[in-house]
C-alpha cells in the first residue's frame, strides 16, 4: 500500500489534462471519452448491475491462479466481498464503456472476468461487437456467465481456464481491444503481451489495469512503453493505455481522470 501511495504522488506531480497534449488523436480522445460528462442512460444499468452484486451474500470457493486478492486469503469469498474488493469501481466501469462506445471495438478481450463488471459495460458500449472474457476460476467464471445472460448480455462469452493456455486457442485473428486484468505479476504480464501482439493491428487498444500495483508491475509497464511496436501510451495511474498506431511519432503522457 505504501508503494502505491508513494506512486500516487509522483504520478500528480508529472500528470496533465488535454491541455497538455499536443497529439490530435490523444486530445479527441480525452475531450470527447475521457472527459465525456454525457449521462449515458446505460449508466443505469451499469450502476444496477453493481449494486446487484454488492448485496449477494452467496460464497464462492475461490482457486486463484494469479497473484490473488490483497485483502484477503480465504479461498471462500462472498460475491458482495469479490464485488467490492476486486470489481471494478463504477467509474473505471463507466469509463470502459466510453471507450467501447468511442472507438465501436468489434473484437474485445479480457484476461480475468471476475464478476463481469467490466465485461458487463464493455457490451453495452457496443452492442454490435463480440467480447470474449477469460476467467481462471471455474465457480466465479459460471456464476458471471449466468449473471451475465439474466442481465440480458448476448454479446460476451466467458472461457474457463488459464490465460496461457487459453490465449493460443483464441481463434480471432485479431482484436480491436484487450484489457490485461487478471494476473497482476511482471513476467505473467509481459509473457501476456508478447503472446497476444501477433493479434494487434494499427488501430488496436491495448489497457493494463493496476500498474502501479506492485513495483514489478510498474516495471513491466515501462518495459511495454518501450517496445518497438508501441508508439503511444496513456498512463491515468489506474490504467495504462497502449496504442500502435504506426502514423504517430512515439510519445507517453500522463492524464488524470
Amino acid at each position: 500500500m505504501f508503494y502505491q501511495i508513494s506512486q500516487y504522488l509522483k504520478f500528480l506531480k508529472r500528470s496533465t489534462n488535454q491541455h497538455g497534449v499536443h497529439s490530435p488523436f490523444v486530445y479527441q480522445l480525452v475531450t470527447n471519452c475521457f472527459y465525456n460528462k454525457k449521462t449515458h442512460t446505460d449508466y443505469q444499468l451499469i450502476a444496477q448491475y453493481k449494486s446487484a452484486l454488492l448485496k449477494q451474500t452467496t460464497p464462492l470457493h475461490i482457486t486463484d491462479l494469479g497473484t490473488g486478492s490483497m485483502y484477503t486469503k480465504s479461498n471462500i469469498r462472498t460475491v458482495k466481498s469479490i464485488a467490492k474488493h476486486s470489481g471494478a469501481s463504477l467509474k473505471r466501469a463507466k469509463l470502459l464503456y466510453r471507450l467501447a462506445n468511442y472507438f465501436k471495438f468489434k473484437n474485445s478481450l479480457e484476461l480475468g472476468t471476475s464478476l463481469g463488471i467490466s465485461t458487463h459495460a464493455i457490451a453495452l458500449g457496443h452492442t454490435d461487437g463480440q467480447i470474449t472474457s477469460i476467467e481462471g476460476c471455474p465457480n466465479i467464471a459460471k456464476f458471471t456467465a449466468q449473471t451475465l445472460k439474466k442481465n440480458n448480455i448476448k454479446n460476451a462469452e466467458v472461457l474457463i481456464g488459464d490465460f496461457s493456455i487459453k490465449i493460443p486457442k483464441l481463434k480471432q485473428n485479431t482484436f480491436d481491444f484487450i484489457l490485461f486484468d487478471g494476473n497482476h505479476n511482471k513476467k505473467a504480464t509481459l509473457d501476456y503481451f508478447e503472446t497476444l501482439l501477433p493479434k494487434t493491428h494499427n488501430d488496436s487498444v491495448f489497457i493494463f489495469d493496476d500498474i502501479y500495483w506492485t513495483k514489478g508491475m510498474t516495471e513491466a509497464w515501462e518495459t511495454i512503453k518501450k517496445h518497438p511496436k508501441v508508439t503511444v501510451t496513456i498512463d491515468t495511474f489506474q490504467y495504462g493505455f497502449v496504442f500502435f498506431r504506426s502514423e504517430q511519432a512515439k510519445e507517453h503522457f500522463t492524464i488524470r481522470l
